[in-house]
């Protein structure tokens, strides 16, 4: 069980999340959405104790999330990431065992089988000796996801995985992120295309800096609720034409 209680962020005396708190179960695929500036990206941040939390706390079973770095898995967004370093898409998929290394980080036999390994299930064995900057958007989100494979995580954070990706590799990592959901994983991804909320997601955390609500995706990703968190009249519009499918 995942569980957040409490979680308050601010900046500049200004609340960014306020008073989150909320609990996942495993084998669940969980969507984080709201508008630009409610603060889904610095949600998982704050879960992951990679920004200053005014107060609050995150557990995975009972313990501490940020002292579980062997079976977490943060994807950030493409943006994030530095992509003219000189390094191949092995290496970035071998960085994902480091927290099961030892002291001087070498990798057995074994480690380097499990990133081949990862590296076919995400479809990109060919592209192990491949820079990172040569990738397109799609290929670059691949071999992130062939990172957490790899890691065998049981909690998986990603940060608009989809942003920038080809149709093709969007299924791909979809395909493979239900996979891991089935096999008792816990997935949370900050989302931002409304229109594919009903199909990807199990639950669903709609979010202006505080929650509006949260549940199964089916009861709670409503035109109501979509509205609440769309403030203004011109995304109130936005958010009902993208969800004239949605339950009232």
């Amino acid at each position: 069980m995942l569980s957040v209680d409490n979680l308050n962020v601010s900046y500049g005396g200004k609340d960014v999340l306020k008073d989150i708190s909320f609990s996942a179960g495993r084998g669940k695929l969980i969507g984080i959405i709201g508008p630009n500036g409610a603060g889904k990206s610095t949600l998982i941040k704050a879960m992951l104790n990679l920004v200053k939390t005014s107060s609050g706390k995150v557990t995975f079973d009972g313990q501490p999330i940020d002292s579980l770095k062997k079976v977490t898995a943060y994807v950030k967004q493409r943006m994030d990431n530095d992509l003219s370093f000189p390094i191949q898409v092995r290496d970035v998929v071998m960085l994902g065992l480091f927290p099961q290394m030892g002291l001087f980080r070498f990798p057995t036999k074994e480690h380097k089988q499990k990133v081949i390994n990862a590296l076919e299930q995400a479809g990109l064995a060919c592209f192990e000796k491949r820079q990172i900057g040569e990738l397109s958007g799609g290929q670059l989100q691949r071999v992130f996801l062939a990172r957490v494979l790899a890691q065998d995580a049981q909690i998986i954070f990603l940060d608009e995985p989809f942003v920038g990706v080809d149709a093709t590799s969007e299924q791909i990592i979809m395909d493979t992120l239900r996979r891991l959901r089935d096999s008792g994983k816990t997935i949370i991804m900050v989302y931002h295309d409304l229109a594919n909320v009903a199909d990807y997601f199990d639950e669903v955390i709609v979010l202006n800096k505080e929650i509006i609500a949260y549940g199964d995706t089916q009861s709670t990703f409503t035109r109501e609720n979509i509205c609440r968190a769309y403030t203004s009249s011109l995304l109130n519009i936005f958010a009902e034409e993208v969800c004239n499918g949605c339950p009232d």
